[in-house]
This record gives C-alpha cells, sequence and structure tokens, in this order.
C-alpha cells in the first residue's frame, strides 16, 4: 500500500510504498487489548505490601467478654474486620503481574494498531524531521506548518534515530513525545491520537517486523 507523505513545511512529497502486512492489517480489538493490557501489567512493580492480621502490632487479648456486651463477638484487635487490623489475603511486596504475550500476537496486534491510524489519517509521514538547534519553538512551529497544533491534540514523533537538537527541543511541549521506532510501544501508540512518523522510521519498523 502507499502512504501520503509530506515535507517538514506540510507540502505533499512523492509518497512511500509500505507494507501491507503492517500498514493495512484488519483491526481487531480484542487482540490490542489484550496487548495493551499485557503491557500495562508487565510495567506493574508488584512491590506493594500489606500487613496481614499476624503482623498488626496489637495485643493479642480479648478485647471484652465474650458475653454479656451485646456487641459481636471479638477475638482481638488485629481482626480484618476491624479498624485498624489485618487485610485478608493482603499482598507480600513479590507479586508477579507478568502476562506472556508471544511474538506472533504482538506483532499482529502492533500492525493491528498502525494499520488503525493509516485508516482513520491519523498517521503522517515526513521525509525527515530535524532542528537546526536546540529551541523549542523551532519545533512548534514546524509542527504546527504540518498540521498539527499541539495545543489541542498531543503528538507521537517516531525518528529512525534522535539527534540531540530534537530531543532537546521537544522536552517543553507537554503534549509531544519523540521516540525512536525501536522504542516504541502499543501503550504509546494507543494513547496517541496522531503519530507522525518519518520516511527512515517506517523503513526501520518493517525491517523489525519483516
Amino acid at each position: 500500500m502507499e502512504l501520503k507523505v509530506i515535507n517538514d513545511k506540510g507540502q505533499p512529497t512523492k509518497n512511500l510504498q509500505a507494507s501491507d502486512e503492517l500498514f493495512g492489517r484488519e483491526y481487531n480489538e480484542d487482540l490490542v487489548h489484550q496487548l495493551v493490557t499485557a503491557y500495562q501489567a508487565n510495567a506493574r512493580a508488584g512491590n506493594s505490601k500489606q500487613k496481614g492480621r499476624s503482623e498488626i502490632a496489637k495485643s493479642t487479648r480479648k478485647p471484652y467478654a465474650q458475653k454479656g456486651t451485646g456487641r459481636a463477638r471479638a477475638g482481638m484487635a488485629s481482626s480484618p474486620l476491624w479498624r485498624g487490623g489485618g487485610k485478608i489475603f493482603p499482598n507480600t511486596g513479590i507479586e508477579n503481574y507478568t502476562q506472556k504475550v508471544n511474538r506472533k500476537m504482538y506483532r499482529a496486534g502492533f500492525a493491528a494498531i498502525l494499520s488503525k491510524l493509516v485508516s482513520e489519517n491519523r498517521l503522517v509521514v515526513v521525509d525527515s524531521l530535524t532542528v537546526d538547534s536546540p529551541k523549542t519553538k523551532l519545533l512548534a512551529d514546524k509542527i504546527k506548518g504540518m498540521g498539527v497544533d499541539t495545543n489541542k491534540f498531543r503528538l507521537l514523533i517516531i525518528t529512525d534515530s534522535i539527534d540531540e537538537n530534537l530531543y532537546l527541543s521537544s522536552r517543553n511541549l507537554a503534549n509531544v513525545l519523540v521516540l525512536e521506532a525501536d522504542q516504541t510501544d502499543p501503550i504509546s501508540l494507543v494513547r496517541f491520537p496522531n503519530v507522525l512518523v518519518t520516511r527512515n522510521a517506517v523503513a526501520k519498523i518493517e525491517e523489525m517486523f519483516a
């Protein structure tokens, strides 16, 4: 399939022949959901620690008499039923939330997201994107010249390699994230409504999934 390409001034240039398998795939919502959920789960540290009833620093003495008070029976103040008591099935601090995503599934989900972006005209290919000096205004003006208003929309920029000027220029743009092609993940592709990819980055992504 062909992807429309623009230059850094927003003018159309020669189209790019791209892989149908990567950019023309049918969207699979269930697969994308599973992929994104797995990525979020794998990012969890799992070090949240809670105390069980045996770890609570309270007396093990019976709080009041078994009968005659009119209250429910209670054995100790560290009971999970009491305020300040231990937790039922507490987190141990070594939980493992990882979910396995095999290579075939990952490639299919990644391609489905890219194809969805192309079909909705939310993915733009640019010949190249560089700035002469590390100034936020230079990058902001270039992005605006390409038809994206970063005050209203969030933008993900994917390049084959990040030069220092581009990286430094993007840091003060709250709605802009710059990533290298091999660092791009499904979460970022789903989170940003607009994606700007350089021509060389497209080639690098195709090489990664070849």
